[in-house]
C-alpha cells in the first residue's frame, strides 16, 4: 500500500472529497456526512447560504444574485476557500469543536489515481484549513478496493473500477498496491449529459437537470439492456415555445445515445487488462471486476460489462460509500498489516 497503515492509524478523521458527494469518517462515531458536494452563495454580500442537500436541490432555481457552486471537480479540489467553507458548515459546529480538541490533528484524504502534485496540494490544503496538523493521501483505488472487501494484500489479482461522477478509474490490485491503473475522463455526469442532448436533438426538449436520474431510474429493471421496458414518459421544457410537455421516449434510442460515453470506459478497461501480467489476468477470468461508486447503480451498466468483456462483473452492497468506508476501516486498524509489510518487519 502506498500509504503506511500504521500512519492512518493515527489519523483522527477521514474525508473522501467527491465531484457529486463528500463524505466524513471521524474514527469511534463513523461515517459522520454525507451530503452532495454543492454549495450556495450570495454573489452581492459572499454570504454562505446553503451546503450539501439544501444546496443541491436549489440548482437552477435561484434568483441571479444566489449561485451554486461545486469546489470540487473530477476528484480535484478547484476552490479551496470554498471547500474550506462548504466542510466546516456540513461538520458543525458541536463536531469541528471535538476535533479540534484533539492534540496535532490529523486527518486522511482520499485522491484519484495519478492525481499530480497540484491536486494533492489542494486536498492538503483543504484539510489543514479546518485545522488539520499532518494529512495522509490515499488513492481512491486502494481505499475503495478495502472499503468493499476485497482481498488486495494478497499475491493475487482484484480488479476494481470506481465509476465516479467526473471519472471513471480501473485497477488491477496485488499484494496491497496497484498493478496497472487507468483514470478515464468518463463518469455519470457524461452519461446525463449524452441523454440531455439527446432529448433536446431528437424531442426538442430541455430537461431539468434533477430530472436525469429519475430517467434512469425509470430505465431500471433490466434498464439499458435490450431486455429492458421499451418506452417511459418524460416531463421537460419545449425548446422553442419554453411550456411544459411531456413525451414518450424510446429507451433503444437512449442506450444507443449514452454508447459514446460508456466506448470509452470499455477502452479503459481493455488497456488496463492489456498492461497487466498474464498470471493476474488467469486469475481475473474468474473472479472478475468489481464495480464501486455512485455511477455503478447506473441501470444495466453491470450486465453491458459482462457481454462486453466476457468476465464475472458485480456491484460493491454499498457502491458509493466504498472509498470512505476503506479509509475508515484503516483508521480504526481493521486491516492487517500487508505481506510487504510483514517481511520488512
Amino acid at each position: 500500500m502506498t500509504v503506511s497503515l500504521d500512519r492512518l492509524r493515527r489519523c483522527h478523521f477521514a474525508v473522501d472529497l467527491g465531484a457529486a458527494r463528500t463524505r466524513v469518517y471521524v474514527k469511534g462515531a463513523g461515517l459522520v456526512v454525507d451530503q452532495p458536494s454543492a454549495a450556495a452563495i450570495n454573489t452581492r454580500t459572499g454570504a454562505l447560504i446553503a451546503v450539501g442537500e439544501f444546496a443541491e436541490r436549489m440548482t437552477g432555481r435561484t434568483p441571479a444574485y444566489i449561485r451554486v457552486v461545486r469546489p470540487v471537480s473530477g476528484g480535484t479540489v478547484v476552490d479551496i476557500e470554498m471547500a474550506q467553507r462548504m466542510l466546516r458548515q456540513l461538520l458543525g459546529e458541536k463536531l469541528r469543536r471535538t476535533l479540534r480538541r484533539k492534540p496535532r490533528l490529523r486527518a486522511a484524504a482520499c485522491t484519484p489515481h495519478d492525481a499530480d502534485p497540484l491536486a494533492q496540494r489542494a486536498a492538503i490544503e483543504t484539510l489543514v484549513g479546518l485545522g488539520a496538523r499532518r494529512v495522509e493521501l490515499v488513492d481512491t483505488l486502494v481505499a475503495a478496493a478495502v472499503g468493499c472487501g476485497l482481498p488486495v494484500e494478497r499475491p493475487e489479482a482484484s480488479m476494481i473500477m470506481v465509476c465516479g461522477a467526473a471519472a471513471t478509474q480501473i485497477a488491477v490490485l496485488s499484494l496491497g498496491s496497484i498493478v496497472t491503473a487507468d483514470r478515464i475522463p468518463v463518469g455519470g455526469e457524461a452519461v446525463d449529459h449524452a441523454i440531455v442532448q439527446h432529448l433536446r436533438h431528437h424531442h426538442e426538449l430541455m430537461l431539468p437537470s434533477q430530472s436525469v436520474r429519475p430517467l434512469q431510474i425509470a430505465l431500471s429493471g433490466n434498464g439499458l439492456t435490450p431486455h429492458g421496458p421499451t418506452s417511459t414518459e418524460i416531463h421537460g421544457r419545449d425548446v422553442a415555445t419554453g411550456l411544459a410537455r411531456s413525451v414518450v421516449v424510446d429507451t433503444a434510442a437512449v442506450r444507443n445515445a449514452i454508447q459514446t460515453p460508456l466506448t470509452a470506459v470499455l477502452d479503459g478497461i481493455g488497456k488496463v487488462l492489456r498492461d497487466c501480467p498474464p498470471d493476474l489476468v488467469a486469475d481475473l477470468a474468474d473472479r472478475g471486476i468489481m464495480m464501486v461508486g455512485g455511477s455503478a447503480l447506473l441501470p444495466g451498466l453491470d450486465q453491458m460489462l459482462r457481454q462486453a468483456t466476457g468476465m464475472p462483473v458485480s456491484i460493491a452492497e454499498r457502491p458509493d460509500v466504498c472509498a470512505i468506508q476503506g479509509l475508515g476501516a484503516m483508521l480504526e486498524g481493521r486491516i492487517e498489516p500487508l505481506l510487504p509489510e510483514r517481511v520488512a518487519g
